[in-house]
């Protein structure tokens, strides 16, 4: 087997064998199914063969794949006696990550730490987890359910950022995401007079993602603009579409954020206002995969500008006070 075989590539497919669909798959290993997706593909590319067949109705092993199955279980569970016999030593161990949010864009700020991290330290397993906000995230790393999450600091409860620290990661762009027939869609850009009229989807009914709600809070209330009604959250890209499109209100993301098919993300302007993603982690958390991951993320922000201000923009003074001095 190739040197680079991550064990995580091994869990997904036994998942993927065992339930004979993705999605169900992807739920048991609690990822995303475009994670899965791409892990399989990963590794059907370095053993050169097909491991499923895909239909739009079924998923069924090839000869390949079901050959290689018996010997993958018994390759992981090899791993994991050996990881207990050794105490699971914290360098050892897998580090669970979440990545804040169900679905996948092209300038996701976790997604491209995380992949930069998985770059610098194949020795290492960095396993990721989607609990779709920082406030849940928060909860399962202070009950040690969870070693890392990206996400809006700033927008946790004192008492909860009192026993979590953070490393301010990326200052990203808001936007407006809304369905393609909404009559600002066509827009190339939205400033706050533009909204007028137009109730913005905080995505206030989301426990799980109440530092966002916070910041959205904030931004309408300083623009003199209207919240809509909250309302219980879509998960993953085919219900975001239909929660849009049957709601019709424009709902706060970020620019670069998912691709939604009938949907477009129109960014804001005049001010451009912004979100600051950190890094958050119990104080006490020592995993050589949480230094890679802020080794990555340093490297991505110097090279790319992740922490720099445009002039003009907006910030919570609460965020602000977050980034490095200079």
């Amino acid at each position: 087997m190739p040197r680079d075989l991550h064990p995580r590539l091994l869990r997904g497919f036994v998942a993927t064998a065992e339930a004979l669909h993705f999605g169900r798959a992807a739920e048991r290993l609690h990822i995303a199914q475009q994670a899965l997706s791409r892990d399989i593909r990963t590794l059907e590319g370095l053993l050169g063969t097909a491991l499923f067949t895909r239909t739009t109705r079924s998923v069924d092993l090839t000869p390949a794949g079901q050959r290689l199955l018996p010997r993958v279980r018994r390759l992981l569970a090899l791993h994991d006696e050996v990881l207990a016999e050794a105490g699971a030593d914290v360098g050892a161990r897998p580090l669970l990550l979440d990545l804040n949010s169900d679905v996948t864009g092209p300038d996701l700020t976790a997604d491209r730490v995380l992949e930069r991290a998985r770059a610098a330290w194949p020795e290492g397993e960095l396993l990721a987890r989607f609990h779709g906000g920082l406030a849940a995230a928060a909860a399962e790393l202070l009950a040690h359910r969870l070693d890392a999450s990206f996400g809006r600091f700033a927008g946790l409860p004192a008492s909860v950022r009192g026993r979590l620290v953070q490393l301010p990661v990326r200052l990203e762009r808001i936007s407006l995401m809304m369905a393609d027939t909404h009559p600002l869609a066509g827009r190339p850009a939205l400033c706050p007079a533009d909204l007028v009229g137009h109730p913005v989807d905080i995505c206030a009914g989301n426990p799980a993602t109440t530092e966002w709600a916070d910041l959205g809070t904030r931004l309408l209330r300083e623009h003199g603009l209207t919240a809509a009604d909250p309302y219980v959250p879509p998960v993953g890209v085919d219900e975001t579409a239909r929660y849009l499109a049957r709601h019709g209100d424009p709902m706060l993301t970020t620019v670069g954020g998912p691709r939604i098919p009938g949907t477009v993300n129109v960014p804001l302007v005049d001010p451009v206002p912004l979100s600051l993603v950190s890094l958050v982690h119990r104080p006490d958390e020592h995993h050589p995969g949480l230094h890679a991951l802020a080794g990555a993320a340093a490297r991505l922000g110097a090279v790319e500008g992740w922490l720099r201000r445009p002039p003009g923009s907006w910030l919570p003074d609460a965020d602000a006070a977050l980034l490095p001095a200079g």
